[in-house]
């Protein structure tokens, strides 16, 4: 199976991977049966393998270019992504009780990245996604990347409507405050490890793309 067959099904497949455990039965059920532990492993092996499918069967999806594609355009993932890892690092460093991210004690006094967003993880697949389909400009990934730029935003009003539910296991949100956010992006921690997971995902572009090397800034055009 391949061409727009290998696409439509590794799309399904993904969005409904994604969609089905999101339902509180039907994750609480494979928690129990599978233990915490061991569901979690499963789970994101098995989400990493989607990913990797679906980006790849997008590259062998017949070309159709929307537009034309100019050196320019090489900025925007360029200038996207290093703030999308800022945003993936302090993510996973802070525990959140109000979107996607890891587990832990939640403390007010110290919101960290939440105090500019309370969704840093979605907010990063969000640039990573409209960066990447400005960048291809063809049917396929424009299809792929816009569809996860949409799956993020979805995400941010779903996880905002449980949070005024009372549904979060904290009382209200953290407030905004920017500056303390981007105080929390430009800790030194994060910044080196947020400059490790870029440099680890350009240099692995290729791996993780089937052959397709990540595109270099347009100064070197």
């Amino acid at each position: 199976m391949n061409g727009w067959g290998e696409f439509a099904a590794a799309y399904a497949l993904f969005l409904a991977a994604h969609l089905v455990p999101a339902r509180p039965a039907v994750r609480f059920r494979l928690i129990a049966m599978l233990g915490r532990g061991p569901y979690l492993i499963g789970y994101s092996a098995l989400s990493i393998g989607l990913l990797l499918w679906v980006i790849r069967a997008a590259g062998r999806a017949p070309y159709v270019p929307l537009w034309r594609w100019a050196p320019w355009q090489s900025w925007v993932p360029n200038l996207a992504m290093p703030l999308a890892c800022l945003l993936v690092v302090a993510g996973l460093r802070t525990p959140n009780p109000y979107s996607l991210g890891r587990a832990g004690t939640f403390d007010a006094g110290r919101p960290g990245v939440l105090a500019l967003t309370r969704h840093p993880l979605l907010w990063a697949l969000a640039l990573w996604a409209a960066a990447h389909a400005l960048a291809n400009g063809d049917l396929a990934h424009v299809l792929l990347f816009s569809g996860f730029a949409l799956f993020a935003l979805a995400g941010m009003v779903l996880f905002d409507r449980r949070t005024r539910r009372g549904g979060s296991v904290l009382q209200p949100a953290p407030a905004r405050r920017p500056v303390r956010g981007v105080s929390a992006l430009a800790a030194p921690p994060t910044l080196l490890l947020g400059a490790l997971l870029y440099l680890a995902l350009f240099v692995a572009h290729p791996l993780l793309t089937g052959g397709i090397p990540a595109r270099p800034a347009p100064w070197s055009w």
